[in-house]
Parts: structure tokens; C-alpha cells; sequence
């Protein structure tokens, strides 16, 4: 637990690469085209509970993993965003499951330390094409209905396409942030 809190405040932070492809607004939305780099992640899946029931599960896990909890006992540093796959249903609401993703640093994309905890789970990603939305403050679940709702609304005619079964929510502050915060939704080009 004390590396896990040593890493989030003093660790080293890695940006998930990406290429900002194109930009766009329409009724106070900003937003962004990205393509983003795949690579090894750590992940957590969690089903049957509500998204933020579901993210105080993980978090930690991911968090244990990173600050030291593997077969290596080191702290490997934060990379950000951290996202979380969400899978919306016909009516806007997001069903009870969710999985965590979290970028494994550069230095150790060859060969990532062995998660202690075996709900965390080692997978290869393939490189993914997003839009983009930014906002501010402590997300939580309605806040990321209300985003992407939002994103899908500015993205209406223009040539955009993206998948309708799922979109990623991600974070790039520690819990302990209090002002500042950056939140975004992404939702996966087709």
C-alpha cells in the first residue's frame, strides 16, 4: 500500500502516446481525432455492480500492481490516462460491467512484471483510433453519460463513425488532486 501512495504522489508520470489527427467543435464541444499507440496493459474486469462500484474495485488492484504487488516488487511509475471500457445500453444507461486499462511504462512494454493479484491480468492491445472530449472535476457515471452523449451530439454531421457498444472513460489525476482534474471520453472510430 505504501508504494502504491509513493508511486501515485512521487512517481514518474508517462503520457500514453498519441497523434492528435484532427480537431472539431460544435455547441461548446471541443473535441479531438487521436490515434493511439496499443502496447501491453494491465487490466481489471468487474461485472454485476454499478460503474462506480466497479472502478473502486479495480482502481486499487491496478494500483497495487503498479506501485509494486508483482513478481518483481517494484514500483514501475504511472502512465496516463488510465481508461476503463464501458458498454452502454439502448438507452444511454451503462450496463454493470467494466474493464480497466492501464498502459505498462515503455521501459518495461517488453517484459512487465507478473501481477501478484490474479484478477490483474497482462493483454496486448492494438493501436486504436479516438474522439476525443475533454472536462474537468471528479468524474463519476452520470458525468460520463452526460460527455459522451454530448461527443455523439457534435459528431452528428460530420463523416464520423464510431462503435455504439462501448467507449472508454479515462483520468489523469491521483484521488488526491483536488482542482484541476482531467477527465475525457473517447469514443473508438470504426
Amino acid at each position: 500500500m505504501l508504494g502504491m501512495i509513493k508511486n501515485s504522489l512521487f512517481g514518474s508520470v508517462e503520457t500514453w502516446p498519441w497523434q492528435i489527427l484532427s480537431t472539431g467543435s460544435k455547441e461548446e464541444v471541443s473535441y479531438e481525432e487521436r490515434a493511439c499507440e496499443g502496447g501491453k496493459f494491465a487490466t481489471v474486469e468487474v461485472t454485476d455492480k454499478p460503474v462506480d462500484e466497479a472502478l473502486r474495485e479495480a482502481m486499487p488492484k491496478i494500483m497495487k500492481y503498479v506501485g509494486g504487488t508483482n513478481n518483481k516488487g517494484i514500483g514501475m511509475g504511472m502512465t496516463v490516462p488510465i481508461s476503463f471500457a464501458v458498454f452502454p445500453n439502448e438507452d444511454g444507461s451503462l450496463q454493470k460491467k467494466l474493464k480497466v486499462w492501464f498502459r505498462i511504462p515503455n521501459q518495461f512494454q517488453s517484459s512487465p512484471p507478473v501481477p501478484s493479484d490474479e484478477s490483474v491480468k497482462i493483454e496486448e492491445r492494438e493501436s486504436i483510433t479516438v474522439y476525443s472530449t475533454q472536462f474537468s472535476g471528479y468524474a463519476k457515471e452520470a458525468d460520463y453519460i452526460a460527455h459522451a452523449t454530448q461527443l455523439r451530439t457534435a459528431l452528428e454531421g460530420t463523416p464520423a463513425t464510431y462503435q455504439g457498444d462501448l467507449y472508454y472513460c479515462t483520468g489523469y489525476d491521483p484521488p488526491m488532486k483536488p482542482y484541476g482534474r482531467r477527465n475525457e471520453v473517447w469514443l473508438v472510430k470504426t
